[in-house]
């Protein structure tokens, strides 16, 4: 026996080797096989059962046949009515547990929508609307409103909002008590409220940021139905296609099956922003001659009153947004800006625990922090008087004048000029020169000069340019001076006013409007307003257009002021309807767009208007599960081949392919050992 061992000692050392070398082998490149699981997760049973009767305990149990997993609770699992405390939602193998931690209402119908959120943990293929119900009572309300929120002033489809139901038709309601039923939007926009009851209600959407469930904060979005809905249901008929092959759509058969419709499934709500801002003094600061107060919202310009030095006197130029948030104090007078330090008392608007706003009165001081102390001034004018000493020019700051010329100009652009500090503006108009260019020679023009009305040291130059036209606009160095003496430079700007052939011209015609009240903007790609038009006899006109892909919209002006208004919903006035042109305009150079097919304004229609290639919130793109699987395979044989070449590069007598192996194709052994 022992001579037996010896003799064979060497051949169970080699089929050793051997063996270990397979079973490498094929580790780095374990064969995949069979088909693609394209199922999705299959109920066995639910604990207590589906749309279950006089419950008494809030602990759900649901078994799948296979195991599971819960994508994001917090956000994808709906529960109704809200609960006060989110409860706890967990999966273990093929269960889903779900525990209310709240006290279960009496007669009552639990509806909880897992969405899409339930994959199984092989392939995360989703149980698509799946949703739970019971009831407390003797009866499982089974109705369903559903519809859509867009974003009211672009039509976005909002993701992630809040749609509740009240059987309290009072509007304070939704202001002072929670949804009944709640659902909650979908990537799209889209909703559906389940386990609704027979009645009367009202609908709200509600960006509910503090998930209470009810509009206590003015500066949540939010959207309201002015009409009462009743929940409805019907028999209706659809369509079911089987294909034989679904990525060709190569059709096998079409059945048509009978379902329950509940209605209304077409509603549309849009969402608006009150226009409601907290108003706060955020801060104050000076730097220089500059007194610079900041709010945290639009407000009333406020009072402010000198404490340390004669208000009465003319000591500042005022600077301002359009609506007071900012303001700036250039101050003119020098034995203010010589003081340190300024006190004053302010009066402005301030809002309250209450959310309204109440004038409250402070006390603000402005340091100069920026100021040089004696020492350093003497300091520069030693230096100064050193290099006039050694014939050095001495530095000269000059008065900025920032400018939006270029030497191509548009027909329609306006000439601004802003200055760095206010400027002593008389014969300001005299001072700048402004040419046409004829025959060789530049002639004198006549000047059009407006001066802001909120920014004193902007200014804008208009003029009806001509197609081809050149120009001159010049201002000679030291002509303007600002009120702290500082000089311009030279500014000296030739331009041409591009051909009539490179434009284009569009024209479009709507009907179903009041056109005394709308006005048009046209869009680019990316669904910015680049230009605002009235409609003027059911016709809006753009003129002199570059080359490119356009877009419109109309605005329905009901209080005719050339802006987009929000709603209140205090006061019960909905935002203003804004209607998207599903059309895309392509303008090309030297051509004329007349769109004599008149755009119909449908505002019942509003879900399918706007252009899917400027809406932002697109419908996610999702390419069939077999496509994602196979890309999924073919990352990581890539990954692996990358692998094996790493191991080839340390040891170049061993062939990649040979003696390491890929994954094959779907099915095949995907090694050579």
């Amino acid at each position: 026996m022992i001579q037996f061992l010896k003799k064979n000692l060497l051949l169970f050392l080699v089929l050793a080797a051997i063996s270990v070398i397979v079973a490498a082998c094929a580790n780095m490149a374990a064969p995949t096989g069979g088909d693609y699981d394209l199922q999705p997760p299959k109920v066995v049973r639910a604990t207590p059962g589906f749309n279950a009767t006089n419950v008494t305990k809030g602990k759900i149990v649901i078994e799948f046949d296979e195991n599971v997993t819960i994508e994001r609770p917090s956000e994808n699992v709906i529960i109704t009515p809200p609960q006060k405390s989110f409860p706890v939602i967990n999966t273990v193998n093929r269960k889903v547990n779900v525990e209310l931690r709240d006290t279960l209402l009496p007669n009552t119908t639990y509806t909880i929508d897992f969405t899409n959120s339930i994959v199984d943990n092989n392939e995360n293929n989703p149980i698509e609307n799946f949703s739970y119900s019971f009831s407390t009572g003797d009866i499982v309300d089974s109705m369903a409103v559903s519809g859509k929120v867009l974003t009211a002033d672009n039509l976005e489809p909002v993701k992630g909002i809040y749609v509740g139901l009240h059987s309290n038709l009072n509007d304070t309601a939704f202001t002072r008590t929670k949804f009944e039923r709640i659902s909650r939007t979908n990537d799209v926009g889209a909703f559906t409220i389940r386990g609704v009851a027979p009645g009367k209600y009202r609908l709200y959407a509600l960006d509910d940021s503090n998930r209470d469930y009810m509009y206590d904060n003015p500066a949540e979005a939010i959207a309201f139905m002015e009409t009462i809905i009743e929940p409805a249901s019907e028999r209706a008929m659809r369509s079911d296609t089987t294909y034989t092959d679904p990525e060709k759509k190569l059709i096998d058969t079409v059945t048509t099956i009978e379902y329950t419709r509940f209605l209304p499934d077409n509603i549309i709500l849009r969402s608006f922003k009150s226009g409601f801002q907290r108003q706060f003094l955020q801060k104050h600061e000076r730097i220089g001659n500059k007194l610079s107060i900041f709010f945290g919202a639009p407000t009333q310009l406020p009072d402010l009153e000198p404490l340390n030095f004669d208000g009465d006197k003319d000591w500042y130029v005022l600077e301002r947004t359009p609506k007071n948030d900012t303001l700036t104090y250039w101050i003119k007078d020098k034995e203010i800006m010589a003081t340190d330090t300024l006190s004053f008392q302010i009066t402005y608007l301030k809002t309250d625990t209450l959310n309204q706003s109440m004038p409250v009165t402070d006390t603000l001081r402005f340091v100069d922090r920026t100021r040089r102390n004696v020492k350093d001034d003497k300091k520069k004018e030693k230096e100064k008087e050193k290099k006039k000493k050694d014939g050095e020019e001495p530095e000269i700051t000059f008065l900025n004048i920032t400018n939006n010329l270029s030497s191509t100009w548009d027909t329609y652009k306006n000439i601004s000029l802003v200055f760095d500090e206010p400027i002593i503006s008389d014969s300001l108009a005299a001072k700048i020169k402004f040419q046409q260019l004829r025959d060789s020679v530049y002639y004198d023009l006549p000047l059009q000069l407006e001066s802001d009305s909120l920014n004193p040291r902007k200014y804008t130059i208009k003029h009806k340019w001509g197609y081809g036209n050149e120009f001159l606009i010049q201002i000679d160095s030291a002509a303007i001076h600002s009120i702290y003496g500082l000089w311009n430079n030279k500014l000296e700007q030739k331009f041409k006013v591009k051909a009539e052939d490179q434009y284009g011209q569009l024209a479009i015609r709507v009907a179903g409007v009041d056109s005394v009240t709308s006005f048009m903007e046209l869009l680019d790609k990316s669904d910015k307003p680049i230009r605002k038009t009235r409609v003027i006899d059911n016709i809006a006109v753009f003129r002199d257009l570059d080359p490119g892909s356009y877009y419109v919209r109309i605005i329905l002006d009901a209080n005719n002021n050339g802006v987009w208004d929000t709603g209140d919903f205090e006061k019960g006035i909905q935002p203003e309807l804004v209607c998207y042109s599903p059309k895309e305009y392509k303008i090309r150079a030297f051509s004329e767009v007349y769109d004599d097919e008149a755009w119909v304004i449908d505002p019942a229609n509003l879900a399918n208007q706007k252009p899917l290639e400027i809406t932002k919130q697109k419908p996610q793109e999702k390419d069939s599960k077999r496509k994602q699987l196979e890309e999924k395979e073919a990352k990581e044989n890539q990954q692996e081949r990358d692998r094996n070449r790493e191991r080839n590069s340390m040891n170049p007598n061993m062939d990649n392919d040979s003696q390491y192996g890929t994954r094959g194709s779907r099915g095949s052994t995907g090694n050579r050992y």
